[in-house]
């Protein structure tokens, strides 16, 4: 298991992304009932947060709710929404206190009106964080993203603000829900599975990719240390040889 100190704090990713999955699986081998599994995996965002902001990571970008779970048993979405509320009650004063400034990406609205009340009036109250930005992605698709990005875009080339040849990629970057932020250097998804689930898909494009077994209750700061550890032994080339990449960092 990874420490703080083994990490060479020079080639620290300002950005990780997390899938958090695996609650449910989690609960069932403890043979408790899913929603115990999402109660303790807000334990494990508590950690992990804590433990990015100590090793000087700038967003902490995590997957909790994609706009294909609405399809899940409703009983288990209403107790995801009444859990996001009471996290979000349970959470906020530690947050302003540690210097969290919260962010949302996606889509809020269909949230229940008390989860919304209280997510928005914990955005205000944090705006002026300055360690760490927790990004929560809450009803959020990539696809459906991208397709919102498009359409401002058009929009744009209507309103005669742009015109076709003017689109470029930083043009798309800066309509994406994340303009502003820099794209994630690490995607890490707990639980086993590896696949990227609709996140983030034009952000990540050059991210590098960490799959893990662990399920995401039982994820802290050793095993997010232990994913950045993996990260600091890759050569990240962006298309160059590594030749060309190693005679960059001689000159450095």
């Amino acid at each position: 298991m990874a420490t703080l100190e083994q990490l060479d704090k020079s080639r620290m990713p300002k950005h990780v992304a997390i899938i958090m999955d695996g609650n449910g699986r989690w609960a069932k081998a403890q043979g408790k009932d899913r929603s115990e599994g999402h109660k303790a995996g807000i334990g494990a965002l508590h950690n992990v947060l804590e433990a990015a902001g100590k090793a000087g990571i700038k967003y902490l970008t995590v997957y909790t709710f994609s706009t294909e779970n609405w399809n899940r048993p409703k009983e288990e979405v209403d107790a995801l929404m009444n859990l996001i509320a009471w996290g979000i009650d349970k959470e906020k004063e530690e947050l302003i206190r540690k210097g969290v400034r919260l962010q949302i990406l996606g889509d809020i609205d269909r949230m229940p009106e008390f989860a919304r009340t209280k997510t928005m009036q914990c955005m205000e109250e944090a705006k002026d964080g300055k360690v760490i930005t927790l990004v929560v992605a809450f009803n959020y698709g990539s696809r459906n993203e991208l397709a919102g990005t498009m359409q401002r875009i058009a929009r744009k080339i209507q309103a005669g603000e742009l015109s076709a040849d003017e689109i470029t990629e930083q043009t798309i970057s800066d309509n994406l829900q994340t303009a502003g932020m820099p794209d994630p250097e690490l995607l890490i998804r707990t639980g086993g599975e590896q696949r990227v689930s609709n996140y983030l898909l034009w952000q990540i494009a050059y991210s590098e990719l960490y799959f893990c077994d662990t399920f995401w209750p039982d994820f802290g700061a050793s095993e997010l240390y232990d994913a950045i550890l993996d990260y600091q032994g890759r050569e990240r080339r962006f298309g160059k040889t590594s030749a060309q990449v190693q005679e960059e960092e001689k000159q450095k």
